[in-house]
């Protein structure tokens, strides 16, 4: 217990108990070292444990009903005999007598295991006596905790998740799918475009005069032929087709073009394709003034040869 100065408890014990100390009376205490720390806490009382042994007989005795044992199948009995115990201390070891360390959670668990197993070793000779079956049989099927309206109830719930389950996985193929095909679209197209754009500077090429190859119009149906593209890379090394040849001909290989056709000096003095029949009209008769002309003669000139006759 704390204790308290002289001065102090005299103080205290002359003042009535429903009294309590003013906070300066308290704080002049303290200044004077008459508190100490842990005077104010309370200090319970131990709890008297009783053992009521002839009360407890008493309740036992009342609750104790007289039952056969069949209904009732309680065993009292000593752990079974440990046998590796048993091969090491020797035949002096009996039943019941063994010291168990109950801080030992190993030989504690050890001990109930025996006790269970020398009770199952006491009762299945029992049960075999009444004739109760300690094995199940082949055919038997326990019956259910749940009734079959709650299993009917869990089985549709089950196949409800099950196939929304399903619908996910197929929306979710679905999607990729769709997402691949639109790649392959996508694909396809810029192909497409790539192959359009390719055929229209082949066109313009050709046009222009700057190849004779006409393969862009084929497509692609000869691809993949050996011996159809063999035989046009063959043709193509022959030279240029007949219509290439005559624009060649006519319109020459490019160069310059304003004046081409005037005359030169040289031209101009070459006297050796002149004619002078032809240029003067005395030539044939097709072309003569003189000659005859195979001109059908008009209808006013017809109505008077046939007047004549």
């Amino acid at each position: 217990m704390v204790e308290i100065g002289e001065d102090f408890q005299l103080g205290f014990e002359s003042e009535e108990e429903d009294d309590e100390l003013s906070d300066s009376e308290l704080q002049e205490a303290f200044g004077k070292g008459l508190l100490k720390p842990g005077m104010n806490v309370p200090q319970d009382k131990p709890k008297k444990a009783i053992n009521n042994v002839e009360g407890l007989k008493k309740s036992f005795t009342e609750l104790k009903k007289n039952l056969a044992w069949v209904e009732r199948l309680d065993l009292t009995n000593y752990p079974a005999v440990d046998v590796a115990a048993k091969a090491e201390n020797g035949p002096e070891q009996n039943e019941g007598n063994e010291e168990i360390n109950v801080d030992d959670d190993f030989q504690r668990e050890m001990y109930f295991y025996r006790q269970a197993q020398a009770t199952v070793l006491e009762a299945l000779p029992k049960l075999h006596k009444f004739k109760i079956f300690t094995k199940r049989p082949e055919d038997y099927f326990a019956e259910m905790a749940k009734s079959d309206q709650q299993m009917q109830k869990i089985r549709k719930n089950l196949l409800i998740k099950q196939t929304s389950m399903e619908k996910s996985e197929r929306a979710k193929k679905l999607r990729e799918q769709r997402k691949f095909g639109k790649k392959v679209q996508t694909e396809v197209l810029q192909k497409r475009q790539k192959e359009k754009k390719a055929m229209m500077t082949a066109v313009k090429k050709y046009q222009k005069g700057m190849t004779d190859k006409l393969d862009f119009l084929e497509g692609d149906k000869d691809k993949g032929k050996k011996g159809a593209s063999a035989t046009k890379s063959h043709a193509n090394k022959k030279g240029p087709n007949a219509k290439r040849q005559f624009k060649d001909k006519k319109f020459g290989f490019g160069g310059k073009k304003k004046g081409s056709k005037w005359n030169t000096k040289d031209s101009h003095d070459d006297m050796s394709g002149f004619r002078g029949k032809v240029a003067h009209g005395k030539g044939g008769k097709k072309f003569g003034k003189g000659g005859k002309s195979n001109k059908r003669p008009g209808k006013e000139a017809r109505r008077k040869a046939k007047a004549r006759k």
